[in-house]
């Protein structure tokens, strides 16, 4: 009886014989993310450090002084005030925003002329810097020339406040907001509508379902993942925002519209204190990075439900 012998291949690769412009290229790919990181790193943890001191502008020399500039703040009603007004604005803005995006977009799901000319037109705003727009609405609702306040006229309003009152003020800033980002949660859900597959609604329509129960029970949970991802970023978005409330009020009337962004950066370059204002900013990246995490975590959740995984 014969037995072949066969070479044992082995499993192992001799790194030596293989190029050097070779070996360097997972290098080169994570060269980009490391060079990213530390970028984001080194202003971090500067800011850490630099909140345990009492680091200004106006002081040539400084020093550390613990928690001196945590306690203050913490002791301070204008912080929580500001946490107030950022979790509000944040809530209220990005809740306008996605159902005023979800809705047009669910209006323009079908692929016709006036949709595709709508589409084009309401990713103007997108465009628009958000100083820009505040403009654009200041010189709308003017109580003389605003087309705005015409309007109003008609139904017999008159020289309505808009952003000079206490009372409006939050509403006008949203009423921005939502004009120059509502095109932004448009596009995402448009796009995740496109990307829904067609067998389940044509049997939902073989059926004899109605729009209503196609919406509850196909369309809606579909697009969950979707509308999670714009959630995410227009939450973050707004629980930050400082272009729009700066350029319309500067945080006013009083202190009105004084989020965490905007009592950051007067307490830093108003006041030259950039130590005290440190520790707003770090309790701001702490909010958003919990957020974050949990939207990202239920995201997944749901695209994973969606896929049957």
């Amino acid at each position: 009886m014969f037995v072949k012998s066969e070479k044992k291949v082995s499993g192992e690769v001799n790194y030596n014989k293989i190029p050097a412009h070779i070996r360097r290229r997972p290098y080169y790919i994570i060269a980009p993310g490391l060079i990213i990181l530390i970028g984001i790193l080194i202003p971090f943890v500067t800011a850490i450090f630099l909140s345990f001191t009492n680091y200004s502008f106006r002081l040539p020399k400084w020093g550390f002084v613990g928690l001196k500039n945590w306690i203050n703040m913490f002791k301070s009603k204008e912080f929580y005030h500001a946490v107030w007004v950022t979790l509000k604005y944040g809530i209220l803005a990005t809740g306008v925003e996605m159902l005023l995006g979800t809705g047009v977009a669910l209006l323009l799901r079908k692929d016709t002329r006036y949709s595709r000319i709508l589409k084009v037109l309401f990713t103007f705003p997108l465009m628009v810097a958000p100083a820009i727009a505040v403009l654009i609405w200041q010189l709308m609702t003017s109580n003389t020339v605003g087309v705005l306040e015409k309007v109003l006229n008609i139904f017999g309003v008159y020289n309505f406040p808009w952003a000079a009152s206490h009372s409006t003020a939050m509403f006008t800033a949203i009423l921005i907001d939502a004009w120059v980002n509502t095109s932004f949660v448009i596009l995402l859900v448009l796009a995740g509508i496109q990307s829904l597959p067609k067998s389940p609604f044509e049997a939902a329509a073989v059926d004899g379902a109605g729009g209503w129960f196609t919406f509850k029970t196909l369309t809606f949970p579909m697009l969950k993942p979707f509308m999670y991802i714009a959630l995410l970023f227009r939450l973050m978005a707004s629980l930050q925002e400082f272009g729009i409330i700066y350029a319309l009020s500067k945080g006013g009337p009083g202190d009105t519209l004084m989020n965490i962004s905007l009592s950051g950066y007067i307490n830093g370059f108003t006041y030259q204190k950039l130590a005290g204002a440190l520790p707003y900013l770090l309790v701001l990246w702490f909010i958003i990075n919990k957020t974050a995490k949990f939207l990202v975590k239920r995201q997944r959740f749901l695209a994973n439900q969606a896929a049957g995984r």
